[in-house]
């Protein structure tokens, strides 16, 4: 797995096979990895949606499958060094380019259209259509060009089903009805509801205790205090 050396981490559970929902925008990326032609998508959603999931899990299938492949964090700076090398990537995924930094916006602009000349294929995630970014106009007119697609929000239902697979895969059984406590107690964001999650696992492994609504409600009580 390649990754060209940059200090960024991805989440091994963000797999394109556990992705719930949004079929048509599935089998639009795994069509990338079947087309010699390189392609560029643009996806929009609300936080939560799983912008970040989709974008992590096509890079995870191109390093799996031994290309390299490159995820950006907008919100982050931005690498320039990149341009020396983006013609040895196969796909790189810019997310949060609507939290782009303006001082970073025509370093992403630069990237963005050498990735197009390198025929690299192009992921960007943002939080509503190109024309409605903040950002410089040569971005919005270059992301207007792409595949657009928007994800749409999760209901609760589906956001039961994401976490359930996340979990599985860390050997974690946990009530449905604990879900349903944290939609009503916490949030139900995509997001916030996974850290949630993940500061409960670490609290029941310390304690030994099982994730139960009893231990969520006293996990939220003393971290609220």
């Amino acid at each position: 797995m390649n990754q060209l050396g940059l200090p960024i981490s991805l989440n091994s559970s963000m797999l394109l096979e556990n992705f719930v929902a949004n079929e048509e925008l599935l089998r639009l990326i795994n069509q990338l990895f079947l087309n010699q032609k390189s392609s560029e998508l643009y996806i929009y959603g609300a936080s939560g949606s799983g912008k970040t999931h989709v974008l992590q899990g096509a890079v995870l299938k191109s390093l799996a499958d031994d290309k390299n492949a490159l995820y950006i964090d907008c919100s982050d700076s931005l690498p320039e060094h990149l341009v020396e090398f983006i013609d040895q990537i196969s796909l790189i995924s810019f997310d949060n380019v609507h939290l782009i930094a303006k001082e970073n916006e025509e370093i992403f602009f630069d990237l963005f259209n050498r990735a197009r000349q390198s025929e690299v294929n192009i992921l960007v995630s943002g939080d509503s259509l190109p024309v409605e970014l903040r950002v410089m106009k040569d971005i919005k007119t270059r992301l207007s060009l792409t595949a657009v697609f928007k994800l749409e929000e999760l209901n609760d239902e589906l956001t039961v089903m994401v976490i359930d697979s996340q979990m599985i895969e860390r050997n974690l059984k946990i009530d449905s009805k604990v879900y349903k406590y944290l939609f009503k107690n916490v949030s139900r964001d995509l997001k916030k509801l996974l850290s949630t999650l993940d500061d409960l696992d670490k609290a029941s492994l310390q304690s030994k205790k099982p994730i139960s609504i009893p231990f969520v409600r006293e996990f939220l009580n003393l971290n609220n205090q």
